[in-house]
């Protein structure tokens, strides 16, 4: 069993160019424009620097940047000068964001953010609700649950805006 550490430069390196995307998309995902995005982006390699975590395979180094980067946007998102910025001035997500599946991204990015951290999880990410449920200590029924509602409100936002039932 190979491990990644941070303890030298080049270990670091490799573990921020191998995850930085991921990183990225799931920040943007919750904080909804750029600026902030990448504020916690390094904020959660800061951290990883800082504690000198050893992990014992790639995807034990994805998952602590996942749960990381997670807790640092919703403590962004709950600070109390971000409740007073409304969500329409800040950039918009088509500006920022440019792939196909436009609408389905941005229905995703709507969600309540109990809904939106599994999708991203499961489907961008490709992990299993197992893996979903182990990241986010969370039974495994609770994690088929919110995939389950969050299809249904996708399904409903996507029917509503496009007027196809």
């Amino acid at each position: 069993m190979e491990t990644s550490s941070t303890n030298s430069g080049a270990g670091f390196e490799a573990i921020y160019h191998r995850n930085v995307d991921a990183v990225y998309r799931l920040c943007f995902s919750y904080l909804k424009n750029r600026t902030d995005a990448e504020d916690a982006v390094q904020s959660t390699f800061l951290k990883l620097l800082k504690t000198d975590k050893s992990f014992s395979s790639p995807e034990h180094e994805k998952a602590w940047l996942i749960v990381v980067s997670s807790n640092i946007c919703k403590s962004l998102l709950s600070h109390w000068w971000r409740k007073r910025i409304d969500i329409d001035d800040c950039e918009p997500l088509a500006m920022s964001v440019k792939q196909d599946g436009q609408e389905l991204y941005s229905a995703v990015l709507a969600l309540p953010s109990r809904y939106k951290t599994v999708v991203y999880l499961y489907y961008y990410e490709g992990y299993s609700t197992e893996e979903i449920a182990s990241m986010l200590h969370k039974p495994v029924s609770t994690i088929r649950n919110q995939l389950s509602d969050a299809r249904k409100k996708l399904q409903k936002r996507l029917e509503e805006e496009t007027g196809v039932y």
